[in-house]
């Protein structure tokens, strides 16, 4: 008796082994608004780590997805992801107030900056993005091009810049509040860009295009995207404002109820794991971690930066972008 007792349990303890040991399985869903080239390469190197678990993402413009996200949790209802990823911090104050979403601190943030982690542990930044100025290469010279967001304003830019509409992308509308809770630039600022005959663009991707096909001579850009589009040869150049830099954290979190929560931990520690960050990193992003090499030296931006107030963004967002669109006739 005694030696069957002792034979069932080892076979138990043979059986919680194996399954503590089996392979992840299943799939995982992630909502996000960064480029596509960029979700192909983490979706690449996170199923090549775990062959198990199908990666799935949907991607859209920030504005999009927000939208997609509340007509998901309209009336009770379950956002149909795991994941979101956006590029604007302030809309996840909003989706937390929401209850769209549940804490998870991963275990790779021992390598990111605790300015960079919710207090409550909603989210984490996953990436940094920064907004500057692009131009093409061949309408413009480097050293004319435009150096501050005032010099935007110089008339010789008149009918010749784009940007990308705030209601469309979360970063430009990050960017467009940050600018509007300024007392150096605020509607004043948005009113003379608006006069100097600025153009709006219905998503991220397309402002960085109208640069690139000499529909316009400057724009306010993206690094990242740019350095995509440079990087395919593009005649296009960007470089960082001189002064009053906005550099956003997009910050990634773990949706509440979500169907694949054991996954969704893994594609989040993987995100934000050094191994996750240079796959990033090669694909022309800015790592949020102390212990990845960059060719961008993110201290000497962080010198540069104007303070942003978080909590006037998160109570004055929509009054912004109802300025904003007042301003331009939206």
């Amino acid at each position: 008796m005694k030696r069957v007792f002792a034979l069932l349990l080892v076979l138990t303890l043979v059986m919680s082994l194996s399954a503590a040991l089996a392979e992840p399985s299943g799939k995982v869903m992630l909502y996000s608004s960064m480029q596509e080239a960029q979700l192909q390469a983490i979706e690449q190197a996170f199923e090549a780590k775990y062959p198990g678990v199908d990666m799935e993402y949907y991607y859209a413009g920030g504005g999009k997805l927000v939208t997609k996200m509340t007509t998901e949790a309209k009336d009770g209802g379950q956002i149909a992801s795991d994941l979101v990823w956006l590029g604007d911090p302030s809309d996840y104050e909003a989706f937390k107030a929401n209850g769209w979403l549940q804490p998870y601190i991963s275990p790779e943030t021992d390598h990111i900056a605790k300015e960079y982690i919710d207090a409550e542990g909603y989210y984490t930044a996953g990436r940094l993005v920064t907004m500057g100025i692009a131009w093409n290469i061949g309408m413009v010279d480097e050293a004319d091009a435009p150096k501050t967001w005032n010099d935007l304003l110089d008339p010789k830019w008149f009918n010749q810049i784009v940007m990308t509409d705030p209601s469309q992308a979360s970063t430009t509308k990050y960017w467009m509040a940050a600018m509007m809770q300024s007392e150096k630039y605020g509607e004043a600022f948005f009113k003379a860009l608006k006069e100097n005959g600025v153009e709006l663009e219905s998503g991220t991707t397309a402002t960085h295009n109208r640069v690139a096909d000499a529909s316009y001579m400057v724009g306010i850009c993206l690094d990242y995207v740019s350095a995509n589009l440079i990087a395919q040869g593009s005649p296009i150049a960007f470089h960082y404002t001189t002064e009053d830099v906005i550099t956003m954290t997009s910050p990634i979190a773990m949706i509440k109820g979500c169907a694949n929560e054991e996954n969704a931990k893994l594609l989040m520690d993987f995100i934000l794991s050094k191994e996750g960050q240079e796959v990033l990193v090669a694909n022309n992003l800015v790592s949020v971690r102390d212990d990845v090499a960059m060719d961008i030296d993110t201290s000497a931006i962080a010198t540069v930066n104007m303070p942003v107030d978080f909590n006037d963004l998160g109570e004055n967002l929509q009054a912004y972008l109802d300025g904003f669109n007042q301003i331009f006739d939206k």
